[in-house]
């Protein structure tokens, strides 16, 4: 029975919030997708603030609004879930991740267009819309290779970035009734490209009923999610923040698809946000069977104990156990006098200070490429955001990089570091530190 079915018959009032969270009368919480009360509680992070919300200096002695960040998974449709507290709306007036700031990022965004250019045969008179294109970092690609394009982009900062760079972008929250206004205007689209925003969404069904109403009957949509199977057996817990809503298996996002008539024919196991998939989706009428890739995969899923409920439970024991291997390494780093700043500002780096209770008196500050952030601080445990620059300046003794799943590109462009004997440190999957060569050898050798 399919999940759209199933709701019918479970016997329950059932409320959707203005936030997109869905529970019953009583309030008591329901899985977003197959609206099941059966959510058992995976991983209690505490109560956070928002990781995506910066502060400015005016605001640090101003109150700081907390919401709970406790994951939960739905024991009916084996979704792993946070309640829906907060919607990307809240945040996106001025949102300060720009996906450019990543040579790493950009670069797989080439690669991604040139391959899916091929495989599909995308020519000039096809139609291409990516949903949540931040500052056009792929779609400029589409534009350059001649392709007609449109990104759909809710932060409004982020989405002028994109059009000065010549990306036709919508400034708007996606939901079907945009989804259906757009395919009226600019008609269906060869290839819908939803990368890294189907965790953003507090209402999955609409979203993805509105992935379906913009992709033609004989179209493609790719998504690329992190995946949980690495969240859960790695204890990868930082990928765990307020505007990440929900977190995939093939198995779940398949079931997810499904509710809008998309049904998954391939998927492709990829290195991106610590190990993620990209999926391939058609609509079912015309969807050829799932390949020998989905099979495989959903069969590596079970065998990791993530196709019943007690396999996602270890997740907990492998948290517990990395904030205590980070924070007896910092406690002793300054116990012998060492200096540790950080690299990077990511929304999975606030998770992680947070959680770990990291303040400025282990972690003095941090650097970021990204110059929006400069003169901001952290939520929550408001460490400094400075210049990369700062770092040839200071010469701190230990470099904690926060953004551990660009592992190969910060060891590349830290390597100067080894100029004056710092360390460069990545928390995870495991704590570990690489030994710089000096500048101009060839990056750091792991240790």
């Amino acid at each position: 029975m399919c999940l759209r079915k199933q709701r019918s018959h479970m016997g329950c009032a059932v409320t959707r919030g203005r936030r997109g969270s869905t529970a019953t009368a009583a309030g008591r919480l329901q899985c977003r997708l197959c609206e099941s009360g059966r959510l058992i509680s995976v991983l209690d992070l505490g109560a956070t603030p928002l990781s995506e919300k910066l502060l400015t200096i005016d605001e640090l002695d101003l109150p700081e609004p907390t919401f709970p960040l406790h994951l939960r998974l739905c024991e009916d449709c084996l979704l792993l879930q946070i309640p829906a507290l907060i919607t990307f709306q809240d945040i996106s007036t001025e949102y300060l991740h720009f996906s450019s700031f990543s040579d790493s990022r950009v670069q797989h965004a080439k690669d991604f267009v040139d391959q899916v250019i091929e495989r599909l045969e995308i020519k000039t008179v096809s139609f291409v819309v990516q949903v949540g294109s931040n500052d056009g970092y792929l779609l400029q690609h589409v534009a350059g290779a001649g392709v007609p394009c449109l990104g759909i982009e809710p932060s409004a900062n982020v989405g002028a970035v994109a059009r000065d760079r010549g990306v036709p972008t919508v400034s708007a929250f996606l939901d079907e009734r945009l989804a259906r206004e757009l395919r009226a205007e600019h008609g269906p689209a060869d290839l819908v490209i939803a990368n890294n925003v189907y965790a953003h969404i507090p209402d999955l069904l609409d979203f993805t009923q509105a992935l379906r109403a913009l992709v033609s009957d004989e179209g493609w949509v790719t998504i690329e999610v992190h995946h949980a199977l690495n969240l859960v057996v790695q204890g990868q817990f930082d990928t765990i923040y307020h505007e990440h809503f929900q977190y995939y298996t093939l198995l779940s996002a398949t079931r997810a698809l499904a509710t809008a008539g998309l049904a998954v024919v391939d998927v492709e196991p990829i290195p991106t946000q610590g190990g993620s998939i990209r999926i391939w989706a058609r609509p079912a009428r015309i969807a050829a069977p799932a390949g020998e890739r989905v099979v495989g995969l959903l069969r590596m899923e079970k065998a990791a104990g993530l196709h019943r409920v007690d396999g996602y439970l270890q997740l907990r024991r492998r948290t517990e156990s990395l904030r205590q291997n980070l924070l007896r390494f910092l406690l002793q780093c300054r116990a012998d006098g060492k200096r540790v700043v950080g690299y990077g500002a990511p929304g999975k780096g606030n998770t992680l200070l947070n959680y770990c209770g990291i303040r400025s008196d282990l972690l003095e500050y941090i650097v970021d490429r990204n110059p929006y952030k400069h003169g901001r601080f952290t939520p929550g445990m408001r460490i400094p955001i400075r210049d990369p620059g700062l770092l040839t300046m200071d010469r701190p003794d230990v470099v904690l990089a926060l953004p551990w799943n660009l592992e190969t590109e910060l060891t590349d462009q830290l390597s100067y570091i080894a100029d004056w004997g710092g360390q460069l440190v990545f928390p995870l999957p495991t704590l570990h530190y690489a030994t710089p060569l000096a500048s101009n050898g060839i990056g750091m050798v792991r240790s």
